[in-house]
């Protein structure tokens, strides 16, 4: 007797019906997938705002099926990318088209995984190639000295703000990693500093300098008990409202010692972790110590810094090459 054939199921990591109307519906299960499987809150708040151009962008040309999108379509749509100029009459950077692109790529792969649609269009989409460039502003070692001192001019609050910036300078840390901690987080016995879910929501410990210890010490004892507002949630960095800062309001106070001090350079939390990472390196650390405290996945993010390094390497090479070398008993 004949074996009758069963009919192949199609995978689906939701069995709720999907609304098949327009291209949203597909994008808000795509979200709660992104969520489902760890991603942060930003990078899933990236893919909805990027992805969102790119819908608005296919229903003006008609398309308003996932169905509808083809290979050519995304290519069209890359190009778009690259020719748009922005109000003041700048193009995209690469940085910025591949950030809209990448989530592009990700959304197709989802729906072809889950049998949406037969195949996906985006799987040879090339993303433009984004050129690692150098940190284009450094501080010397003088200059951040010239901030720090901008603190002792601002009482107790100055005491917690020259705490913020020698945690900064020391560690190395983002802006959101510092803004993140807890009380507990911080051992000043040991010198070292726990970052809890930094960048791709991994912990990683880094060494925290004796300076920056005694300074987060005195602003814990004598100045954070006056910032609490009960119950205290534990934020060891406190703002006058005795909440956690927020990124715009850490900005705007390190910004404000960097003009306050003389320095006419962009930038805020970040510049001194390329300080930190530049100087160290200026200093003789080797780049896999750099590697290890920055907690990056490969060398290649890390060795731009060794390109601002070139100081040192000039004054070696001068040192050391032949043809440069003092020559001794001239004639």
């Amino acid at each position: 007797m004949a074996r009758k054939k069963r009919r192949a199921a199609t995978p689906r990591s939701d069995p709720r019906p999907i609304d098949h109307n327009g291209i949203t519906p597909y994008l808000n299960r795509f979200l709660e997938h992104s969520a489902a499987i760890g991603l942060s809150p930003r990078t899933v708040e990236i893919r909805q705002r990027m992805l969102k151009r790119f819908i608005h962008w296919c229903d003006e040309r008609g398309l308003n099926k996932p169905q509808d999108i083809t290979r050519p379509i995304l290519e069209r749509y890359r190009r778009y990318l690259y020719h748009y100029r922005k109000p003041n009459g700048e193009p995209l950077s690469f940085a910025t088209q591949q950030q809209r692109l990448a989530p592009i790529k990700a959304f197709f792969k989802w729906l072809s995984k889950e049998n949406y649609i037969l195949y996906n269009p985006a799987s040879e989409l090339e993303l433009p190639k984004v050129h690692r460039r150098l940190p284009k502003h450094i501080l010397t070692h003088e200059e951040v000295e010239r901030i720090i001192n901008q603190t002792m001019l601002h009482g107790e609050l100055g005491i917690r703000d020259r705490a913020i910036i020698e945690t900064l300078y020391s560690t190395g840390i983002r802006r959101s990693e510092l803004i993140n901690l807890k009380l507990y987080d911080v051992d000043t016995r040991n010198g070292t500093l726990m970052v809890r879910e930094g960048k791709g929501k991994k912990d990683r410990m880094v060494p925290l300098g004796s300076r920056a210890c005694i300074w987060i010490d005195k602003y814990t004892e004598e100045v954070r008990p006056g910032l609490v507002v009960e119950p205290d949630e534990g934020w060891l960095f406190l703002h006058e409202y005795g909440e956690a800062f927020h990124k715009n309001r850490l900005t705007d106070l390190v910004k404000k010692y960097i003009a306050q001090a003389g320095i006419d350079k962009p930038g805020a939390c970040h510049i001194f972790r390329h300080t930190m990472a530049t100087l160290m390196l200026d200093n003789g650390a080797d780049i896999r110590h750099i590697q290890a405290i920055f907690f990056f996945n490969d060398t290649a993010t890390t060795e731009i810094y060794t390109q601002v390094s070139i100081r040192k390497l000039k004054a070696i090479h001068t040192l050391t090459h032949p043809a440069d070398r003092p020559r001794q008993n001239q004639t």
